[in-house]
């Protein structure tokens, strides 16, 4: 059974005030969104050049982790074109009706986002090319005899599509994206910068050092920086004066079980669970996920792009390894040790 984590890069369904909460902690603007900046130069230039030819920006592909701000990025790309943004995700367009309705309904310069672009459906993924490439939509009237393919106009939008997994990505669709960008991992140092400015946003009072020690335990992930400040803040609020200190900071975390490496119990579990069983010998993907009561794709998606970044284990062609800086962390001793 999966472990609900605290630190997952998911997002939760979550009441109205928190939603709005977390709509407000959203950069609008290149100005406002903190980290990535070889990405950020890159489609300021094409923004730019876009909008004095008064053209719409070149279909945008951003892929990486969750939790990195690929939807932010979307809307800041919106903003910056002074555009309409439509949002939707690869699983939500059953049928190629759904995409159709979808286009048809856009306005010229308009952006349409998909998230988890890589799970649309092939039927679905065909209506997308010809839309893509030459904004026409090729569309059946009528069935049997009588049915006559028709060709419509569309307007000239532009196509930000968002996943976790490239390499599933369909090679015709990959290659008509004109911007393809990889969010990367931030450092310590932009992480505290969004916690500091998220605290702000949400009105609370916080310690430099509180911002520092939060921003060592958020996994470089944005999304799971705020949602610790999030459940500090209320304990703070709860336990003190509201002031998110490092005394605070640390009860709330050790509330939390969220150690010194941003790891939590689930992780703690995967890497003991390996190396009870198997030590430091690779292990198939299918057998951690039998130990770990998680899908494959889980533990590739959440738990393997953090524990590879931090050299706690590694990829070998017969599986995964748990290396010796994971035994040095979790105060176990290796087979050399012995």
């Amino acid at each position: 059974m999966a472990i609900e984590r605290i630190i997952d890069t998911s997002t939760h369904e979550e009441d109205d005030d928190e939603q709005t909460i977390e709509v407000t902690l959203r950069p609008q603007n290149f100005s406002e969104y903190i980290g990535q900046e070889r990405l950020k130069k890159n489609l300021q230039l094409a923004i730019d050049a876009a909008k004095k030819r008064s053209e719409p920006i070149d279909h945008v592909l951003l892929y990486g982790p969750p939790g990195l701000g690929k939807t932010t990025m979307a809307t800041v790309i919106a903003n910056e074109m002074n555009t309409n943004i439509r949002v939707t995700a690869g699983p939500a367009i059953e049928r190629a009706g759904d995409l159709a309705s979808i286009l048809t309904n856009l306005q010229d310069g308009d952006i349409l986002f998909i998230d988890e672009i890589h799970r649309l459906s092939r039927a679905v993924e065909e209506v997308l090319y010809s839309a893509m490439e030459d904004f026409k939509l090729d569309i059946v009237i009528g069935k049997g005899p009588a049915a006559r393919s028709v060709r419509l106009d569309l307007p000239k939008f532009t196509v930000v599509g968002a996943t976790t997994r490239t390499g599933a990505l369909a090679a015709p669709l990959r290659d008509r994206f004109g911007h393809i960008y990889r969010l990367e991992f931030y450092n310590t140092e932009e992480i505290a910068q969004i916690i500091t400015r998220a605290a702000a946003i949400l009105e609370s009072d916080i310690h430099v050092d509180s911002a520092e020690m939060l921003s060592t335990r958020a996994r470089q992930t944005p999304r799971i920086a705020n949602r610790l400040l999030k459940r500090v803040r209320d304990y703070a609020d709860v336990n003190g004066d509201g002031i998110i200190d490092s005394v605070t900071t640390t009860k709330a975390l050790q509330l939390l079980e969220i150690d010194d490496f941003g790891l939590d119990p689930a992780d703690h579990q995967l890497l003991n669970s390996i190396i009870d069983n198997y030590g430091q010998n690779p292990v198939g993907l299918n057998t951690i996920a039998a130990l770990t009561g998680d899908e494959s794709t889980t533990i590739e998606d959440f738990y393997e792009p953090y524990l590879l970044q931090l050299g706690f284990i590694e990829r070998t062609p017969r599986g995964r390894r748990v290396t010796a800086k994971a035994y040095r962390h979790l105060g176990k001793k290796t087979d050399n040790d012995q």
